[in-house]
């Protein structure tokens, strides 16, 4: 089991299992020390092998990041959020841009069911895989900055624990809403970067400038021949 500890003043670690198959992700998950890293379960794996899958990693002690970025009429994503909290996962994603009513739905049936250890509710600012130009082709006119930071607005007024949002944005919303509003950065590229299908990423080097509670590391570690060595290697070159 891996004993790679988060560095203090770094942010903490979320590996994103976006596998196709179990066999491979139970493999990994069995390097991995529950102390020190979260896992993230997006649509792919909770597609493939639903709720079953929730339950065998929380046995192994991790905590969970249901990463459905939920989007529907308030009602509706009020009730997926319900029913994300029941399976005792640790964070939950919706967009942001589905409203300000959508989002304090949201936040109102964690708090009308009591939860003893309600999950974290995260906002979606914009995908790493859009940019401003994106952005106007679907009719915003705002600048990506300003986008990100009047979805999150959005998200504090509605008291959301954060926001997802690209690295470059991180700073600003800490400036703006204060250290104990959290963000989540996905998007990671430590070695041999390669853009993908992603525009809004942070690089090895700029990982030590941005003041983010959590970052997601998915495909750098997963595809990777070795993930632990990978993941040495990162934690050696932040120090």
């Amino acid at each position: 089991m891996s004993d790679v500890i988060s560095l203090k003043n770094h942010p903490k670690i979320i590996i994103a299992l976006d596998y196709f198959d179990q066999k491979h992700a139970m493999e990994l998950l069995k390097c991995l020390n529950p102390k020190f890293y979260k896992l993230k379960i997006g649509s792919i794996m909770f597609i493939k092998f639903g709720i079953k899958l929730i339950h065998e990693i929380h046995k192994l002690g991790f905590d969970i990041f249901l990463d459905l970025k939920f989007h529907d009429i308030p009602n509706t994503v009020a009730q997926s959020v319900r029913a994300a909290a029941d399976l005792g996962v640790w964070m939950i994603s919706i967009h942001a841009c589905g409203g300000l009513n959508m989002l304090k739905k949201a936040r109102q049936v964690l708090s009308d069911f009591k939860y003893p250890n309600p999950p974290l509710l995260m906002a979606v600012t914009v995908l790493t895989s859009f940019s401003e130009y994106n952005l106007k082709k679907i009719g915003v006119s705002l600048s990506l900055t300003n986008y990100v930071l009047n979805l999150a607005k959005m998200a504090k007024k509605s008291n959301l624990d954060g926001v997802i949002c690209p690295g470059i944005e991180v700073n600003n919303i800490k400036n703006v809403f204060g250290n104990n509003f959290k963000t989540v950065v996905p998007g990671i590229r430590l070695f041999n970067y390669v853009h993908h299908d992603q525009k809004l990423v942070v690089t090895l080097k700029e990982i030590k400038n941005i003041n983010s509670d959590y970052i997601i590391l998915g495909r750098c570690i997963t595809q990777s021949q070795n993930a632990i060595k990978t993941l040495n290697t990162f934690f050696n070159d932040i120090k």
